[in-house]
């Protein structure tokens, strides 16, 4: 029925075109009201209707109906400016009444619905579960209103009007936010990237991913129909500038031209800004989903090829580098699908500029304006290579930062421990200063690049009248005010052409780098053939010939050096205990390596029968709650979780946590003891029960007793019936095993059981004797001072509190939430480089580029005759004359314009700079109860996602905001205040404030999830780990999504108003008599009237875009006023240089507990440690003895009493005169990058022979 009624719409017109009798008129004509009435009838049914799709020939017939409405309008419209005789009929006005909903059915046939989602689908079912839910996080949550949105509500963004009731009333949270739309949901998209990549894969085209074509393949569809709003408004943004000479001539002309053209100019301008306004807001809007779905795919593939990195690769992309590829990488290519519709818009928007230029002011101007922007456009070929490889550079630098800041923050404990707090920080300043060079560099020619193309509009219309006046073509005030809208309107896409070339060049770079990280090498696939279990074989694992390296690419068949595991063959039957002992460096670690698929395998064969579990030596924990990492996705079963925790001597640590095993425990278990995170991954790998276990020296960070425990009751206890392989150093473990495998260089040098390899008389003996010999050297040692070691271990008893570990029930720090940007954090950015001295002389280089600019265009409105009547100019002067002072007006303000970018450009790095440097001395010299509490990816996050906004985005931001305010100050004298921006802010800010915070747990996990990969794929749950890295960037993407759709609600309505603003003054204009106002003044205030709603939406827009910017700078500068450690040095009391001498330490009443909040860890501990003497603190695992340590070491500051070595209290001294003089071995191995000498002498104190002695000492100095 709807097309029935439509397509009368297209019919009726041209009835009336062939009845000349006065009744055919009238039939059609009353045929077209009862169309136009059954039209309005049927879309308002539509509107109300959700997520209706309408057929395609349907919909290709409502695009012929508008495309023959437009037609006909525009002939009307043609007809009656252009023959002052004719006057308007009732067809005309139907004509355009039809074209409005032609236009509105034309919408619905691009879009194809009325909804985005189905009415059948449902997001809760398609939406996986996130791996580390947010703490409070609801599990019901509210599904997004764009999904079962109308075509009304899409169009002016309604749909987000319930959240900012909710933002208005209270600061939003993250349960406010509904859910992102069916169609934006994670999973989706990346099975649209896992197809394309598939497709990829089957063409065989390339060994290694596309992302170019994958990125493709994501955004064709969306971006085709972006792209059709994009023209859209390009070519009705340029329907003003065409008219204006039309409207200034009516002006001119009033008396011979009648009212009612007037009036359908006015209506042209109007219909064309609400056409532009509409399909701008789409278009921009259409372009921040791509992002959005782009930044979703991209970060599921950087996660998901962490987890499958191999050891080499690992080396050559640390933790901060990929981070960057998440954060900065991942942003640059996302911008840039914003801007990817200017590359083909930009010759189609010249085109239709050279086409106006040519219809006012001839061949001659129109050649001249297309040769001066041409001759623009080509400065952009070397600024480009420029920017290009300056942002290659930016990024290798900052790859290198990041890479150092994580390393530094993975060990600040090691750092602090050793007094290298100052070396460190000096070597971050370093890196953070080659940066800063490069990032001076390339805004130093971003500078340049604005200054040519603000000076571009007076360029091109100086040249384009110069070529007028010397080909003799008039030039009148509607020609040149039609010239100058054309050319303000051309300056956007050359304006926007140098930040294009710029983020082409970006998005080129990180594109590169991510594909470059894509395309590394991933952990041999083919490396272990998996069978399942069962049948008859009586092997659970099965090596052959097996030659394996950590190296394969430095491998040649003339040496074999770097082998690491050589002619290695192995079969170990179902349910065998095997252990696996030898020497440091043996290759027993590796050994467990090549039964994971871990190390390259070179040749042979391995086979292994059903799942696997692994403990790898250095303890990997999962933030979270000890349960959850002890299930590790597994369902809860109470009695075997009971029997698993009692196997792993873990009752009575759950019996002294204050909230049990629900205790959440910090960043890589850094609040719990060696032995307890050791006794946690057993316990998880115990529970999954597996067939097979893999166990690499499980008993090294245990005392005795628990080792015991542990080898009792969970390897010969509750792991009886399964395969463990096991490597150890305690030889009392190893009578125990079915079978014994010593390692020795890369080979397995003996197999068998504890008695047969004894009598063997070969190396398992000189092992084993060696251990004794040790076991001889400690009793003899207990025995010399067993009196002491009593008394200390009495000591200890009587002042043990069980009450200490409390401590592992902290609670991280969270990042604020809720709130304005509070005035401070504004003033502190303004004034953070000499108190702000520069920002007034930014301003007012900004507003003499405005007055000029508008003096330069106001000269030549008042100078030029008005009409083609009048030859002589209104001032009587020249031609040339006028055209002199116009250049010389321009000229200034474009100086004024490289002033403003040379000052912006350097307030703008240098407070970066002064941020950053504060940030880094405030997180270095924080206490190590600040890092224990806040995840290193939330300082990473500050080092890397905040500190690129503070380089690269906040200075022009606030500075664009600044020029908007005066731009549009300059244009309107008086801009009526709406409330939109106070219902806007709030909503908006607490999105954009989310958005940042959601960002957090991505990183933090991923960080995680990469120092646990080889955990992960030995228990085969890298699925689980990708499915709750969607469920985090979704939690991102929610606040995300709200956030640029809160922006196009607002400007959309700011347009609206802007529009009909524009139209009421554009009737004022027309309704007043001849005389009132000069037409070339009201021709001038035409000319910048076009450009109004861009800029009054603009001036809110930069308005709320820098508060939501100044987010980063609020969360740098919480980093800046971190709580810190006590001083470094205190000149008046610094010991002498021998302290201490002795070395006794004396503990007096010494109380330690780990926050205010928290009870004491250790209380009232008296006792004296003797100088010169070997001291054991003894006790269980969590008893305080590390905690004993850290009192020594200042790293937790005594809440009562003191501890003094050698007669000095340590809390008068300053940190780096007692850590210095002191020196420990930590119970975390901890290895920086670089060389083996740089990791044992960091701050290059010692000589060759000092390092080469002390490489002897510890049995390195024959490797």
């Amino acid at each position: 029925m709807l097309l029935s009624f439509s397509g009368h719409n297209i019919i009726s017109p041209a009835l009336a075109g062939s009845c000349s009798s006065r009744i055919g008129t009238l039939a059609s004509e009353i045929a077209q009201v009862l169309s136009l009435a059954a039209s309005l009838f049927a879309i308002r049914n539509v509107i109300k209707a959700e997520s209706t799709m309408f057929p395609w020939m349907l919909r290709a017939w409502w695009i012929c109906g508008f495309l023959l409405s437009a037609s006909s309008a525009s002939l009307s419209t043609y007809l009656r400016t252009t023959h002052p005789g004719k006057k308007l009929e009732l067809p005309d006005y139907v004509n355009f009444l039809s074209l409005s909903l032609s236009s509105f059915l034309f919408g619905i046939s691009i879009h194809g619905k009325t909804g985005i989602a189905t009415a059948t689908a449902t997001f809760s079912s398609d939406m996986k579960e996130p791996l580390l839910p947010a703490e409070g996080q609801s599990k019901q949550r509210t599904r997004s209103p764009y999904g079962d949105a109308t075509l009304l509500q899409l169009v002016t963004f309604s749909w987000l009007n319930p959240l900012f009731s909710v933002g208005i009333k209270k600061p939003l949270e993250q349960d406010d936010i509904p859910d992102v739309a069916f169609a934006e949901c994670l999973d989706r998209e990346t099975e649209r990237q896992q197809s394309s990549d598939n497709t990829d894969d089957a063409g065989g085209s390339s060994s290694s991913p596309s992302i170019y074509r994958a990125i493709f393949l994501l955004v064709r569809r969306k971006a085709a129909i972006n792209a059709f709003f994009a023209m859209a408004s390009a070519t009705a943004s340029y329907v003003g500038p065409y008219l204006i000479n039309d409207f200034v001539d009516f002006l001119s002309r009033k008396k011979e031209r009648s009212l009612t053209s007037g009036y359908l100019i006015a209506l042209g301008f109007l219909c064309a800004k609400i056409v532009e306004t509409v399909t701008q807001r789409q278009w921009i809007f259409g372009a921040r989903q791509l992002g959005l779905r782009l930044r979703a795919a991209l970060t599921t593939r950087i996660y998901a090829k962490g987890l499958v990195l191999s050891a080499r690769s690992r080396q050559g992309h640390t933790s901060g580098e990929i981070i960057n590829y998440m954060s900065v990488d991942v942003n640059r290519i996302t911008d840039f699908i914003w801007y990817v519709n200017t590359v083909w818009m930009l010759p189609i928007q010249i085109s239709l500029a050279i086409y106006i230029l040519r219809t006012n002011l001839g061949a001659p101007g129109s050649l001249a304006a297309l040769a001066a922007t041409l001759l623009v456009m080509s400065c952009n070929v070397p600024l480009t290579r420029m920017q290009k490889s300056y942002q290659t550079k930016i990024m290798e630098a900052k790859d290198g930062r990041m890479k150092a800041t994580s390393e530094v923050l993975r060990n600040m404990k090691t750092i602090k421990l050793q007094s290298w707090d100052s070396q460190f920080l000096g070597k971050l300043k370093c890196l953070r200063e080659v940066e800063r060079s490069w990032l001076w560099k390339s805004l130093r020619l971003t500078a340049i690049t604005a200054f040519i193309f603000w000076g571009s509009p007076a360029f091109i219309s100086t040249i384009t009248f110069g070529a007028c006046l010397m080909m003799g073509v008039p030039l009148t005030a509607g020609r040149v005010l039609s010239a100058l809208a054309t050319f303000r309107m051309l300056q956007d896409p050359i304006f926007n052409l140098p930040d294009l070339l710029s983020v082409i060049a970006q998005a080129k770079v990180s594109a590169d780098r991510i594909t470059s990280y894509l395309q590394e090498e991933e952990v041999q696939q083919d490396a272990v053939e998996y069978v399942p279990p069962g049948g008859d074989e009586r092997f659970d694992v099965e090596i052959e010939s097996g030659k394996f390296s950590w190296t394969p690419e430095l491998v040649s068949s003339r040496s074999s050096s770097n082998v690491t595991l050589d002619g290695i063959d192995l079969r170990v039957k179902r349910g065998m205990r095997v252990a696996v002992c030898g020497t440091v460096g043996s290759g027993k670690s590796s050994l467990l390596s090549c039964i994971l698929g871990e190390i390259h395998k070179l040749s042979g064969t391995v086979k292994v029968r059903g799942t696997k579990a692994y403990v790898p030596q250095c303890p990997w924990i999962l933030t979270g709650s000890i349960r959850d990492n002890i299930l590790f996705g597994k369902a809860y079963e109470s009695e075997r979780y009971e029997r698993t925790v009692q196997a792993c001597a873990m009752v009575k640590d759950f019996e002294l946590f204050s909230c049990g095993d629900l205790t959440e425990i910090g960043e890589r278990g850094i609040n719990m003891s060696g032995g307890q995170k050791q006794r946690i991954q057993i316990a998880r790998a115990v529970y999954q029960d597996a067939d097979i276990y893999l166990l690499d020296d499980p008993f090294s960070a245990v005392d005795a007793h628990t080792g015991t425990h542990l080898f009792q009751d969970c390897l010969m206890g509750i792991l009886r019936d399964k395969t463990i392989i096991y490597v150890t150093h305690q030889v009392e473990f190893l009578p125990a095993a079915d079978v014994i495998v010593v390692m020795q260089n890369g080979k397995i040098a003996q197999t068998g059981k504890f008695d047969e390899l004894m009598k063997q008389n070969v190396g398992f003996e000189a092992l084993v004797g060696a251990h004794s010999q040790a076991l001889e050297l400690v009793h003899a040692v207990e025995s010399s001072t067993q009196q002491t070691t009593s008394l200390l271990v009495a000591d200890q008893e009587e002042n043990s509190d069980p009450s200490r570990t409390s401590k592992p029930c902290q609670q991280q720090q969270r990042d604020p939430v809720g709130g304005s940007i509070g005035k401070e954090v504004y003033w502190s950015y303004l004034t953070a480089v000499k108190g702000g001295v520069l920002v007034p002389f930014i301003v007012l280089a900004q507003s003499s580029f405005q007055v000029l600019q508008i003096a330069s265009n106001y000269w030549m409105a008042w100078a030029c005759p008005p009409t083609s009547d009048s030859n002589e100019p209104a001032v009587g002067l020249g031609m040339d004359t006028i055209l002199l002072v116009y250049t010389l007006l321009a000229a200034g303000s474009a100086l004024c314009v490289l002033v403003r970018a040379i000052l912006v450009t350097t307030v703008g790095l240098s407070t970066a700079e002064k941020l950053f440097t504060d940030m880094l001395h405030s997180v270095i010299r924080a206490p190590m109860q600040f890092f224990d509490s806040t995840p290193t990816g939330r300082i990473l996050n500050r080092a890397s996602t905040d500190q690129s906004v503070l380089d690269l985005e906040i200075g022009q931001r606030l500075g664009w905001c600044a020029f908007s305010i005066i731009q549009i100050l300059g244009t309107i004298a008086v801009m009526s205040q709406v409330a939109w921006e106070q219902y806007y802010t709030p909503t908006a800010r607490e999105l954009a404030r989310l958005s940042g915070i959601q960002l957090t747990p991505i990183l933090h996990h991923f960080s995680e999830s990469l120092a646990g990969a080889a955990t992960i794929r030995a228990f085969g749950h890298g699925e689980r780990f990708i499915t709750g890295n969607l469920g985090l960037v979704d939690n991102y993407s929610r606040p995300w999504f709200h956030n640029v759709s809160a922006m196009e609600w607002l400007s959309f309505r700011l347009n609206v108003l802007s529009n009909f603003v524009f139209a009421f003054s554009l009737v004022l204009l027309v309704t007043l008599p001849e005389g009132i106002i000069n037409p070339s003044i009201a021709g001038l205030a035409v000319t910048y009237g076009i450009n109004l709603n861009v800029l009054q939406a603009s001036v809110i827009w930069n308005i709320c875009n820098a508060e939501n910017k100044m987010i980063s700078v609020e969360r740098v500068l919480q980093y800046t006023n971190i709580k810190s450690e006590a001083p470094l040095v205190i000149e008046d009391r610094r010991p002498p240089p021998n302290w201490p001498s002795i070395g006794t330490i004396c503990f007096k009443n010494l109380q330690i507990r780990y926050a205010e909040h928290l009870p004491s860890v250790l209380k009232n501990i008296s006792c004296t440690f003797p100088g010169k003497r070997k001291i054991g603190v003894v006790g269980r695992t969590g008893s305080g003895k590390s905690t004993l340590t850290q009192a020594i070491f200042r790293m937790v500051e005594a809440r009562e009493g003191s501890i003094i070595i050698d007669d000095i209290d340590i809390s008068k001294i300053g940190l780096d005169d007692l850590r210095s003089r002191l020196s420990i071995i930590p119970q975390d191995p901890t290895m920086f990058e670089g060389t083996v000498r740089g990791n044992l002498d960091p701050l290059c104190q010692y000589t060759d022979f000092d390092v080469w002695e002390v490489f002897s000492t510890i049995l390195l100095s024959h490797h």
